[in-house]
């Protein structure tokens, strides 16, 4: 599968992960969000960087749990619980932000 951004093919798995992960830009992660029913803000961006961030730095992807410790030391209490990540994110926010940040699907989601 393909996406068309900017007339450039990016090749997308048959769930719509990014292949490669230097293909990513901010234009492709809106594309995404619309494709997924996402309405993206500043809260959404601040997840999908966060994930994204945490990815190149440790070169794996959390598992859920592990996914909402870290937002929760990195942005406190009020970010960093299941609740308000559904609330961006309502059908798995790891799927979901990982998705959006081109990153891989995460082993631990369906």
């Amino acid at each position: 599968m393909v996406l068309i951004i900017d007339n450039r093919l990016l090749d997308i798995t048959d769930q719509g992960f990014l292949v490669n992960l230097e293909d990513w830009k901010e234009e492709v992660a809106l594309c995404l969000a619309e494709k997924n029913h996402i309405q993206l803000d500043d809260r959404h961006w601040e997840i999908i960087l966060f994930i994204r961030d945490y990815y190149l730095r440790y070169k794996h992807l959390p598992n859920a749990r592990v996914f909402t410790k870290a937002v929760f030391k990195q942005f406190g209490e009020e970010k960093g619980n299941s609740r308000y990540l559904h609330q961006l994110f309502p059908d798995g926010p790891l799927k979901y932000a990982c998705k959006l940040a081109g990153l891989p699907k995460p082993p631990t989601c369906l």
